[in-house]
């Protein structure tokens, strides 16, 4: 692929690091040869296989921060910003222990002696983590009065809002802390980068040589010390929740990723490092193609490389060998390899960055294997070898980085000066290429990745809904600026309402709007395998309307600045009330109306919920609080709407989705089953993972089948859901598995109760469809004709099957009497929100199955 190269070209890079996976553990020497690279993956596969245990209680955490919008206002407070933490209570099972790091109890204790050192560092409390755990950010830099950190403030502001000016200011060039961020631990057992900055935040406190004494005085450095405090102690990759926080910046349903989210904003990196683990030799981004689209790619490029080679540097110079330690060279995928570590998606923490003006961000993959088998299996001794490694080689990889900054700050600041420029002037993006990015190897055109911005995103004033206002206050939460019409104007050639929001994409982070709006690309031709999803639209997948307008002007047309959506919610003065079941507030709201015992009914189409006028009160205060409009209607329902007491086999992501539309979920599974599972509390079960058919004892299937012959109802999908409707017999429906590494946002065309009225896109991850139906089942959506994929990456399998041509036309939702089944993803960890109250119908519908 690249003709140029400073190392020999490597193979694919998850198919290479894979195969050295099976008998890791049994590598020589031992106990100092640690294993290759265990299988390379963004996204542990089991998460989304296996099912969910997630208490409510931290999905019930999470969602009541979800409505929070930004960081506090408040004074601007010199440095330090000294405060003395509470302790937490010891806790002997942290996972970390085993590994002689550092406890999660043990780390306000540290960061209370460290203040005491002198006055270069502060802590502060981000937030708190899905399962009720302090997020500590320190700051270290030299001490600031309160006048000199609001000057600091108003350069920062002047960066990102007034470039031009900016780029002309002497008392930046020469004034202006450079902002570094340092992101530890996002998975929760991959330990090492906190112990690796704990350390350093030690050694800056009391240093006294010339070079931190000249870094701290030109730079903040911002260290958020554990960004997964539940994973941690737990020892695992999620959170709380069992969410892989390090595939949530789009959507934002974490805490700490809205944490983290704050962070970038109110902090503006020009630099940051997410510390990871475990490939050998370590990993260093930046990436190999396909690149983001709506990156200032050349700026990005430029600095990430030039930052990869002193890490490079750094880290082999600590001296580890393969033969004495087990550690390999490091490794820049971007110059050693040619696909599998991409960066295209804006899920991942250093690229979600490069949207804020992060003009070098890296993902750095430290080498020594010590969780999962090898925390189980090898010895404490081995262990703590390797984690001792690791923290030395992570903790390589951050004083390289502070060194670049020292030496290259003017240079970082003045690019992401230059970013948003860029934006603000709707510049035109770059290409790469060795002219335009000097000193990088081996560019070609499989590295050109840019786009074409609209001129403005419109969201219709004659659509605002609950899906608008939601999908406002996303953007306003990301720092996308979002203007609405006072009065009636014509853009691009034709006429939107009063109340109409548009977005200007000529605004300093034009590519964050873009990334989250745009209907993105097929980008199946360009590579043959991805790292995670492909294709994301909030535009199309979030149930708002969303119009791009390619040209046009903006000047004079009556448009102001909005912080917050204008509120949706509305109760009808008079009457009978109809909700209309077209979005998760709103099912949300239903909910809770029948929890509190209302009397509901259900329209005709399934589409609609009948609320007596005798819960005006209840509805009012529900409108409030999910902002959904309950209208006045003549309407009586045609049957009751039961509460809906869900048994959910079913990934992280869906759990907390079917919480955020306020079921009753108990989570199950095929061992939950086995151990005796009371379904009297039960109306409808809902299964995609973790339980199978096969795998239940005698006991445990007589059960089943005596709930299923009560008359309560399956909701399933894809083939694990589809195979229990089978083996049970209650429907008869083949499902067909598209190529497995397939993703993206699809065509659909809805045409039932379950699916009338939600968006005509659906997403797709490992899309599954539906043939020889049986008796008795109906078809509620199909994939599109012709090519369905509108943005990702899909293409047929080996033997040419499981394409998106096969699956055009075909059945992705169909339903039966007591049976509903999905080949999409209307749930995928919390994101298509649009799609949501297609499972929510089918879980009402078969509640009262019978």
């Amino acid at each position: 692929m690249r003709t140029t190269r400073t190392a020999p070209a490597r193979p694919v890079l998850i198919a290479a690091l894979a195969l050295t996976t099976a008998g890791s553990l049994l590598l020589t020497p031992h106990p100092a040869g640690a294993e290759p690279a265990p299988p390379v993956t963004r996204d542990e596969a089991p998460l989304d296989q296996r099912a969910a245990q997630a208490p409510a209680s931290a999905a019930l955490r999470a969602l009541a921060g979800e409505r929070t919008t930004g960081g506090a206002v408040g004074t601007v407070r010199g440095y330090p910003r000294e405060q003395i933490l509470s302790p937490d209570p010891v806790n002997p099972a942290d996972k970390s222990i085993k590994l002689g790091l550092t406890p999660y109890h043990a780390i306000a204790p540290k960061l209370n002696a460290v203040q005491a050192l002198g006055d270069r560092v502060s802590v502060e409390v981000a937030g708190r983590s899905a399962g009720g755990h302090r997020l500590y950010l320190v700051t270290v830099t030299a001490p600031e009065t309160a006048r000199q950190a609001r000057a600091q403030e108003r350069m920062r502001d002047l960066i990102e809002n007034s470039p031009d000016r900016a780029a002309k200011s002497a008392e930046i060039k020469t004034g202006y802390k450079a902002p570094v961020f340092v992101n530890n631990n996002i998975h929760g057992n991959e330990w090492e980068g906190t112990d690796a900055s704990l350390k350093l935040i030690e050694r800056l406190a009391t240093a006294t040589d010339a070079g931190t004494r000249d870094l701290l005085a030109r730079s903040r450095l911002y260290f958020n010390i554990t960004a997964n405090p539940d994973g941690r102690i737990a020892g695992t990759r999620a959170n709380a929740n069992g969410f892989d926080m390090n595939r949530d910046f789009v959507t934002a349903s974490q805490p700490e990723v809205r944490a983290m989210r704050q962070i970038e904003i109110d902090k503006q990196p020009a630099v940051m490092l997410d510390l990871h683990g475990y490939v050998n030799g370590t990993l260093i981004e930046p990436t190999t193609p396909p690149h983001g689209e709506n990156y200032e790619y050349d700026l990005f490029l430029k600095n990430t490389y030039a930052n990869a080679l002193g890490m490079e540097a750094a880290v082999n110079g600590l001296g580890y060998t393969p033969a004495k330690d087990g550690v390999r060279p490091a490794q820049i995928p971007f110059r050693d390899q040619e696909e599998g570590w991409d960066d295209w998606p804006p899920i991942f923490t250093p690229q979600y960055a490069a949207f804020h003006g992060t003009v070098a961000a890296h993902t750095v993959e430290i080498p020594l294997q010590v969780n999962n088998a090898a925390y189980d299996n090898l010895p404490v001794e081995e262990l703590r070898r390797r984690s001792a490694v690791n923290v030395d080689v992570a903790g390589a990889a951050i004083r390289a980085t502070l060194d670049f900054v020292r030496t290259h700050r003017t240079a970082l600041v003045s690019d992401q000066i230059e970013v948003f420029r860029r934006g603000t002037t709707g510049a035109a993006q770059i290409p790469v290429s060795s002219e335009s990015v000097p000193g990088v190897p081996g560019i070609g055109p499989e590295d050109v990745y840019t786009t074409t911005f609209p001129r403005a995103y419109v969201l219709p004033g004659t659509a605002n809904t609950t899906a608008t206002a939601r999908l406002v206050g996303h953007l306003l939460a990301n720092d996308v600026r979002v203007t609405r019409a006072s009065h009636s104007f014509r853009l691009g050639g034709r006429t939107y309402a009063k109340g109409s929001y548009v977005i200007d994409m000529h605004q300093p982070k034009r590519g964050l709007a873009n990334v989250l709006l745009a209907d993105g690309r097929d980008i199946s031709d360009k590579v043959s395998v991805m790292y995670d999803i492909s294709g994301w639209s909030l535009g199309r997948l979030w149930g708002a309307t969303v119009e791009a307008v390619p040209t046009g002007t903006l000047k004079a047309l009556p448009l102001r600045s909005v912080d917050e959506a204008a509120p949706v919610g509305h109760v009808a003065p008079r009457g009978a009330l109809r909700l209309r079941l077209d979005d998760p507030q709103a099912i949300a709201a239903v909910n809770s109306l029948l929890r509190q015992g209302v009397p509901v009914r259900r329209t005709a189409d399934g589409g609609s919920a009948i609320v007596p006028a005798s819960a005006r009160q209840k509805a009012a205060e529900l409108a409030r609080t999910y902002d959904v409009t309950f209208d006045a209607t003549t309407l009586t329902g045609t049957r009751a709407l039961p509460r809906t007491r869900i048994a959910a086999a079913v990934t992280p992501g869906e759990l907390f989705a079917l919480r955020e539309m306020n079921f009753e979920v108990t989570p199950v599974s095929t061992a939950v089953l086995n151990a005796g599972f009371d379904w009297s509390s039960t109306d409808a079960l809902f299964v995609s993972a973790g339980l199978e058919h096969g795998a239940l004892t005698a006991s445990a299937r007589t059960a089943l089948d005596a709930f299923l012959d009560s008359g309560h109802g399956l909701v399933g999908r894809g083939v694990t859901g589809a195979g229990l409707a089978t083996a049970t017999g209650l429907l008869t429906a083949k499902p067909v598995e598209g190529n497995g590494d397939a993703n993206g946002v699809v065509r659909v065309v809805n045409s039932g109760p379950v699916t009338a009225g939600t968006p005509g896109h659906g997403f797709v991850y490992a899309p599954v469809w539906f043939t020889d139906l049986g008796p008795q089942v109906r078809v509620e959506q199909s994939y599109a004709a012709g090519n369905p994929l509108v943005s990702g990456h899909w293409r047929p399998s080996q033997d040419g099957s499981g394409g998106p041509l096969a699956a055009a036309g075909q059945p992705s939702v169909v339903s039966g009497p007591q049976s509903v089944l999905f080949g999409t993803e209307p749930l995928f960890r919390d994101h298509p929100k649009g799609q949501f109250p297609q499972v929510a119908r089918a879980l009402f519908s078969m509640a009262g199955a019978g």
